[in-house]
């Protein structure tokens, strides 16, 4: 009786600490009206950085760094990409892995399915899978925040976005969110 009773705690005891541990999680993410954040993202083996927001549901703006300085920015039905010529890309959100990881519902969904996973006991993560998207969300294993998330662009090149110097439930202008015009 003894040893079915430590067998038992053997074998629910991790089991448990991971269910913890995604409860963790979603109870912060679902917390989360918008955030504030810098990043670092890598396409390609080149490295870009910059600053974004991102306000549920499905709305970003992202200006990037670089010597291009483009701007990212989704007013949560279309997606613009503009840079330093004036260059203007349109696409419909629901084309892009944004409309996935802009949907903080979605995602909470998901994360409540999904099994958690570990990275070198710093990171948690979870693949989220729909359409013909596959993504995965990093969160830190020490304050369970959003650290980032990986996906491929419409071209199948993989992207690792790293955010840091996160702030969550800002006050955010909605302008900020409106699309540049097509001209």
């Amino acid at each position: 009786m003894i040893r079915t009773f430590f067998l038992l705690c053997i074998l629910l005891f991790p089991f448990s600490v991971k269910s913890d541990e995604k409860n963790k999680i979603i109870e912060k993410f679902k917390t989360i009206d918008n955030l504030s954040f810098d990043f670092n993202q890598t396409i390609k083996g080149k490295s870009d950085h910059g600053s974004c927001v991102i306000k549920y549901p499905k709305k970003i703006y992202c200006a990037y760094k670089r010597k291009n300085n483009k701007i990212m920015v989704s007013n949560g039905k279309s997606l613009v990409i503009k840079n330093d010529n004036n260059q203007r890309y349109f696409y419909p959100l629901k084309s892009t892995p944004f409309e996935l990881l802009l949907d903080k519902n979605f995602i909470l969904n998901e994360i409540k399915k999904k099994k958690i996973k570990s990275i070198d006991e710093k990171y948690y993560y979870f693949t989220i899978s729909n359409h013909d998207y596959e993504i995965n969300v990093f969160f830190d294993q020490k304050n369970y925040n959003l650290i980032g998330w990986q996906t491929e662009d419409i071209y199948q090149n993989l992207i690792v976005t790293f955010i840091y110097d996160l702030k969550t439930n800002i006050k955010i202008s909605k302008k900020l969110f409106v699309l540049p015009s097509r001209n």
